[in-house]
């Protein structure tokens, strides 16, 4: 996927000639040199520097341009980066791989700007199809509606009755189908909630259309599974458009046992653009996985050694699980996994070296999680683990109760968080919890202080999956208009530099890869993002308007825009 250099590159007899080389100065061999820049390394021992030097796969050398010159000879790129910017490669800790390649292949509704205006892109979509075609989309949100709620089972049943329709709401937690889907899973006033999940009913005890969490698996099991093809096709296109958004590596988080064998097949066909730290989803294949051990790529490339467990739902669709009742609903969610389940997979999971990632958002799902990590760590000594510090991992930990929030940095669990839903809750978190509960909400401020590691993500295909809307919801807590309110508490905002550890090398961390990658440092993996502006200085308000200039792995340039 790579594109045509925008940046000057530089024959090497004019590179010598303008850096003021010696031809009796001694070649060292590289394979790319890029100069003429500001390179922020994420490394506090040298924070910044003008040029690097890469051979193979690996930094060779960081430092000014005068003493690059040694390595502009010989065979080898040179690129004058000009007023381009250089950062260790964005690592997005937490997205979904195969989603945000279905995302841009199926029915997207993503940016939606109205109820309306999303119906309308369903009928459309449904008019294109045969009858009796499934009517599959994802990525529709209220929140920024003016109608402000949720599609209705009559609405769908306006745009097909001879179609089944399943629409899933942007955070994945919630479906809304027409009746001649709920009739085809079997559906009715009398069928029970599945443990893990809701049925909403109406008034009168019928179903509404809305499945939450595992409800929604009584409707996906029924809808035509993918092929062979189609799941591989999604896994790639998932990859070349995390690239270009500047991505290096995406730790994908929850996905089953076959999709890694299909990214395998990508990665031995040479078609890999970044790298992949792989999650394996809750059920019999993360069972499986853990009795196996991990699967752990030499190269970096591909690898898979944790998890994913899931605590609870989200807040949109009121599935997140809270000790106190939602403000706007008779509901205080609900937990998703079981004890009785769950313990003996976190005690085999320690003893096989198997990191362990939970989904968790409610105060009361952090709290269980974190409460049963303890549990599992106080009855595997560390001499009975097969690494010691397991480097456990909250995914979203979106509202944390106080006591709670230290014990991230006492029990060395790592806070997956994603800046960009704290932006995105601002518009409606108000009124499903109340003022007074947004003040243990995103709390990455607190959490950095008492010592925990906080890894960013974006969780795309949720949100956007652009690292400039995560650095910028981080380190401003408003939304891309510039919106905020009081109690958004701006002062659990991070500083620039917190920001871009956050997608760097504290992400690196929470993969056990900080001794090669996440800074740049000689020797480590020459991962690199390039932005057209200075994202630690530029005001606020124009981070948006940085381009990804190129994406560097391992040396490889993998996009240039």
């Amino acid at each position: 996927m790579i594109k045509k250099f925008r940046f000057h590159v530089l024959p090497i007899s004019i590179a010598l000639l303008f850096f003021g080389c010696s031809k009796d100065e001694v070649c060292i061999d590289a394979d790319l040199v890029l100069l003429n820049t500001t390179i922020y390394t994420a490394n506090p021992e040298q924070p910044e520097a003008e040029a690097l030097a890469i051979k193979g796969d690996k930094f060779i050398f960081i430092g000014t341009n005068t003493d690059s010159t040694k390595y502009s000879c010989g065979n080898n790129t040179v690129l004058d980066l000009e007023e381009s910017f250089v950062y260790p490669g964005f690592i997005d800790a937490h997205a979904h791989l195969k989603g945000i390649g279905y995302r841009e292949i199926d029915l997207n509704l993503q940016g939606s700007e109205s109820l309306k205006g999303m119906l309308t892109q369903v009928q459309i979509y449904a008019n294109e199809r045969p009858s009796g075609d499934w009517v599959v989309g994802r990525g529709w949100i209220e929140k920024k509606w003016p109608e402000a709620r949720f599609p209705t089972l009559q609405e769908l049943d306006g745009i097909s009755e001879d179609k089944p329709i399943a629409l899933e709401r942007a955070d994945g937690h919630a479906i809304i189908v027409n009746s001649l889907a709920l009739k085809l899973a079997g559906i009715d006033k009398d069928t029970p909630d599945p443990v893990g999940g809701k049925i909403d009913k109406d008034l009168n005890g019928e179903p509404n259309g809305v499945l939450i969490d595992k409800a929604s698996l009584l409707v996906e099991s029924i809808i035509p599974k993918r092929t062979y093809l189609e799941e591989k096709n999604a896994l790639k296109v998932g990859l070349d458009r995390t690239a270009s958004m500047g991505w290096t590596q995406l730790h994908d988080a929850g996905s089953p046992l076959a999709d890694f064998y299909l990214l395998k097949e990508l990665k031995d066909e040479g078609d890999f653009p970044i790298r992949i730290h792989m999650y394996i989803s809750d059920g019999k294949d993360a069972l499986k996985f853990i009795d196996n051990g991990p699967f752990l790529d030499p190269e970096h490339m591909l690898t898979a050694r944790g998890v994913k467990l899931y605590a609870d739902g989200a807040i949109g669709s009121r599935g997140a699980a809270f000790f106190k009742k939602y403000d706007d609903y008779e509901t205080k969610g609900f937990l998703i996994f079981q004890k009785e389940e769950t313990m003996p997979k976190l005690i085999k999971a320690l003893v096989k070296g198997i990191q362990i990632q939970t989904h968790a958002i409610g105060d009361l799902a952090n709290k269980v999680t974190l409460d049963w990590y303890k549990e599992a760590f106080d009855n595997v000594s560390e001499a009975n683990r097969l690494i010691a510090e397991p480097r456990w991992r909250i995914e979203h930990s979106q509202n944390i109760l106080p006591e709670d929030q230290k014990r991230f940095a006492d029990l060395k669990v790592i806070a997956s968080m994603q800046p960009s839903h704290a932006i995105g809750d601002l518009h409606f978190a108000h009124k499903r919890l109340g003022i007074e509960r947004l003040e243990n909400a995103y709390t990455w401020r607190n959490l950095i202080d008492l010592g925990a590691v906080v890894a960013g993500g974006s969780d795309a295909p949720v949100e956007i999956g652009d690292p400039r809307i995560e650095f910028k919801a981080a380190i401003g807590r408003k939304d891309l208009d510039g919106f905020y309110k009081d109690y958004w508490n701006l002062d659990q905002s991070v500083s620039r530099e917190e920001a871009l550890y956050m997608f760097t090398k504290w992400a690196s961390y929470s993969v056990f890869e900080e001794d090669i990658k996440g800074t740049i440092e000689v020797g480590k993996l020459a991962d690199l993002t390039i932005f057209s502006k200075d994202l630690m200085t530029i005001p606020e308000e124009e981070i948006m308007s940085s381009e990804v200039e190129m994406t560097i792995v391992g040396g490889q340039i993998q996009y240039s825009r």
